[in-house]
């Protein structure tokens, strides 16, 4: 049975692209209609637009939101749970961020998760290369009150967000561009306002234009909190 749900619209705050969606953030809100506990697998078939109402309707276990006729964003669960990349300390990723390729070359400077936003503004998640182990990046990332709008717990829409660009910064050289395509989570623990947690990400493997990585939120003690699995498209 078909149900419809009541629409929304994305900020432009949450952009990724300037003019779209952040693909992390609207994956994990069209992964906010399904049971939490489970591994949601999430699709992203076109761009979503900033400022424009969107229709989630829920059928046989999958959620799809749309613009007008046009589906954008599909979310079912899955069986599968994402491997994690190995920890980082957070000593070992405060370093790494250091290195972060999209300082002086960033395509998107004003994405929501990885753009140079004022904190609180943006999650600043900086990812960069973390010496000695091959194809792994790394960053703190301080969980400021003020996203979660100084409630007790951070999003699911930023937890996914999260998860989602370092996956591509694991790929991305200066000058690359790249889209989220589909992304898949499993988060285990929630997020708590004013820590900070180490994010990792690394390479997966490629397919001609589609590039593939695995990414992880950890407490700053190593306690896994979510862990995904990412594909991208190399523009």
């Amino acid at each position: 049975m078909k149900t419809l749900l009541q629409e929304f619209s994305v900020p432009e705050r949450y952009c990724g692209p300037a003019g779209m969606a952040n693909g992390g953030w609207i994956a994990g809100m069209a992964a906010s209609y399904l049971p939490s506990g489970n591994t949601v697998e999430v699709t992203l078939r076109a761009p979503t637009p900033l400022d424009t109402p969107l229709r989630p309707e829920r059928e046989d276990g999958r959620v799809t939101l749309f613009h007008g006729d046009e589906p954008l964003v599909e979310a079912r669960r899955v069986d599968d749970v994402p491997a994690p990349p190995p920890f980082v300390s957070l000593d070992r990723a405060a370093v790494a961020a250091e290195k972060f390729v999209g300082i002086d070359d960033h395509p998107f400077p004003g994405c929501f998760v990885c753009g140079d936003r004022e904190p609180g503004d943006g999650m600043r998640i900086h990812p960069g290369p973390v010496g000695g182990v091959p194809d792994t990046v790394a960053a703190p990332w301080f969980a400021h009150p003020a996203l979660a709008e100084w409630s007790a717990g951070m999003p699911l829409t930023h937890v996914w967000g999260a998860l989602d660009c370092p996956t591509g910064w694991a790929h991305l050289e200066p000058g690359g561009v790249a889209l989220l395509g589909r992304l898949t989570v499993r988060t285990r623990r929630p997020v708590v306002p004013g820590r900070t947690y180490v994010v990792v990400a690394r390479k997966e493997g490629r397919e001609r234009r589609k590039l593939f990585a695995s990414g992880a939120v950890y407490e700053a003690d190593g306690r896994l909190v979510a862990a995904s699995r990412a594909t991208w498209i190399k523009i």
